[in-house]
């Protein structure tokens, strides 16, 4: 199994000016972050993507292509790319020459996005929220598979024996889908045979398994063979020495965190109790000691029919640097290990 970590680059400016300075310093942040990660073992590192005021995540493949060039060994990709809202032969173009330049470490999960502030932004109707995303996912598709392309559709001007370069470095570029809770995307997901990225930021974890079987099941039917077939699974998460001191260093900034998104959204301030519940047997938060987090990443696992790739977002505004690099260093020390011991017993 595959561990990683995903980001946002929250800079928390919900009010107020912008800060060019506190830009550059959270960057900068990040980019160290991507190296420590390297180097403390772990897998992967996602990037999302966001046109918001509070994040500076606007171009993940540039800042992914800075990170390549201070990593050796993990895995960089995006999480998600908001591929409704882009033309999917410059999503290719972009992520093909992080290939190159990473020396075959690019990835990208393809996705619709949480928020919609890209639809305004490049001119789509939010009405074709889903058929924008239909199509363009199976251009990407067709780029990664084919180098000179003829394609015709609705939403981008027709491609007629065109060329597509550059070609990345990897034989078959790995594009994942990013998806939440709607059922149609995990059918669409198996339909075409391409690895699922289940982003579960609430409720039980095991009450997922009916849309992952529809993911299976879908596939199937498609005619693809099981080991096209993968699922990853992302959740809010947290290490530290002991089960209770990870918990009382990642609430605080946690509930500042999803006080200030609920305002928008129409969420209450989350509690202690609520969080506890969340953090607890079931919930999806994979906030403990090492030995409790990966129990419970095992757990998760076999609820769901086994997951290939797990990946924490560990975004908070409350957690130090220091706090935050020894989390990184337990996963790769510890989490990583004892899941291997696990998964040869």
């Amino acid at each position: 199994m595959e561990i990683g970590i995903d980001s946002f680059i929250a800079t928390g400016a919900y009010e107020g000016p912008l800060n060019p300075k506190e830009n550059q310093e959270a960057m900068e942040t990040l980019l160290a972050r991507i190296e420590f990660a390297d180097k403390a073992g772990l897998h992967v590192f996602g990037l999302g993507e966001h046109h918001r005021k509070e994040f500076l995540d606007e171009a993940p493949a540039v800042i992914l292509a800075a990170a390549a060039a201070r990593t050796k060994n993990i895995r960089l990709t995006s999480a998600v790319t908001v591929l409704s809202a882009a033309d999917p032969v410059r999503v290719f173009q972009e992520y093909a020459t992080l290939d190159i330049i990473s020396g075959g470490r690019a990835e990208i999960v393809a996705g619709r996005g949480s928020f919609v502030d890209a639809y305004p932004l490049f001119g789509l109707n939010l009405n074709e929220y889903d058929a924008l995303f239909a199509e363009k996912i199976e251009l990407l598709l067709t780029l990664r598979n084919q180098e000179t392309v003829s394609w015709k559709g609705k939403f981008r001007p027709s491609l007629h024996e065109q060329p597509i370069y550059p070609r990345p470095l990897q034989e078959s570029l790995p594009i994942w889908i990013g998806v939440g809770g709607t059922p149609e995307s995990f059918v669409r997901a198996g339909t075409l045979g391409v690895p699922l990225m289940v982003a579960i930021i609430g409720g039980e974890t095991h009450r997922f398994k009916p849309l992952i079987d529809l993911y299976y099941e879908a596939g199937r039917k498609a005619g693809h063979s099981p080991d096209q077939l993968k699922v990853g699974l992302h959740s809010l998460g947290y290490v530290a020495d002991t089960t209770e001191l990870a918990k009382d260093e990642y609430f605080p900034g946690y509930q500042e965190m999803m006080g200030k998104m609920g305002k928008e959204r129409g969420w209450s301030t989350p509690t202690r109790a609520q969080f506890e519940a969340q953090a607890g047997l079931t919930g999806a938060y994979v906030v403990g000691s090492p030995e409790e987090v990966a129990a419970k990443i095992l757990r998760h696992s076999k609820a769901l029919g086994g997951i290939s790739r797990f990946t924490f977002q560990m975004d908070n505004p409350g957690l130090t640097k220091e706090q935050v690099y020894r989390s990184i260093e337990l996963i790769g020390s510890k989490v990583i290990p004892l899941l291997k011991e696990s998964e040869k017993a």
